[in-house]
């Protein structure tokens, strides 16, 4: 195969044209980054080494908090060498690599999403049979079928998305590797191969999404049900991060893949694909605890412990 069928590397879309936007766009991306990672970072520690957090809902946040920051390192190590080297050159076998592991990450999330909320679905409408339904053994399980769901997922988009030949160029309209931008480098009708998976995904992501409402629904009845305040206010204090994460990673991501045509731009695309791959594993972490007193406490305990040790070492040196 020629060169133009099977490019060997890929142009991706800078986020500016001038030397000074790039470092400054640089300074802001890195900074979501690191707040990506010392959050997620926090929460993992906190989970791993809090024995009162070893539960299903805190082993399902552990997960979570491992996604993140798998989707959040699949693209932005990338774009800030592009940003400082002044490049957008991506191989052929980095977007493919980058592709698969985006997919992997994204959809795991998003079945992970639907897990949570079951778990607390479970946890507000069936108490007293939670500890029955949610034992050790189903959770490992349905995480287990998450990831795996997000393997399969991705290796089937990638197999196929990158058999396709490619003869519209290689410059990508996004600063990563994402599937609508590739496709529209195609020039056969095998696309359509790619489309079909893609509407089966998003019939499932579909029925996902209604299983989704539906226990939301079920889960608001029952707290409103609720005779103390004291207890609605302790329910909510467990759904309502959930739902707000479910929020901000489904609306970003739908209208990102679903807004008309008439509403496509390099810039608005670029945005988009900031809000839903950049500030979800940066917001996550900060949703989460900021209505949860138990995991706040575990996540400052990790930090007086991390700045103690700090100290100690500054000090024997």
């Amino acid at each position: 195969m020629s060169n133009r069928t099977f490019p060997n590397e890929f142009l991706l879309l800078p986020f500016a044209d001038t030397r000074q936007l790039q470092l400054l766009y640089f300074g802001l991306i890195l900074g979501i980054y690191l707040a990506a990672l010392l959050g997620n970072g926090l929460i993992l520690t906190a989970i791993a080494c809090d024995h009162h957090l070893h539960t299903p809902m805190y082993f399902f946040l552990f997960n979570l908090s491992l996604l993140d920051l798998g989707c959040i390192s699949t693209t932005v190590p990338k774009a800030m060498a592009n940003f400082l080297w002044d490049t957008k050159a991506i191989s052929f076998f980095g977007c493919a690599m980058q592709f698969f592991m985006f997919v992997v990450f994204v959809t795991a999330e998003f079945y992970l999403l639907i897990i949570m909320a079951y778990d607390r679905y479970i946890a507000i409408c069936k108490p007293l049979h939670y500890g029955t339904i949610m034992d050790s053994r189903t959770c490992f399980n349905m995480v287990a079928a998450v990831w795996g769901s997000g393997f399969l997922n991705a290796l089937l988009h990638t197999s196929n998305t990158f058999s396709l030949p490619f003869c519209k160029g290689n410059a990508l309209d996004q600063f990563f590797c994402e599937i609508p931008q590739i496709l529209k480098l195609s020039c056969s009708d095998a696309y359509l191969r790619e489309v079909g998976l893609l509407l089966i995904s998003a019939c499932l992501a579909s029925g996902c999404f209604v299983f989704l409402v539906v226990s939301y629904v079920q889960i608001f009845r029952a707290v409103l049900s609720i005779p103390s305040m004291q207890g609605q206010h302790k329910a909510f204090s467990t759904c309502l991060p959930h739902l707000a994460v479910v929020s901000l990673f489904i609306s970003t991501g739908t209208f990102a893949y679903l807004r008309p045509p008439s509403m496509s731009s390099s810039s608005l695309n670029l945005l988009l694909a900031v809000l839903y791959s950049l500030v979800p594993p940066a917001l996550n972490p900060l949703i989460y605890s900021m209505r949860n007193q138990q995991l706040k406490n575990s996540v400052w305990k990790v930090m007086i412990a991390c700045f103690s040790e700090a100290i100690n070492c500054l000090s024997f040196a």
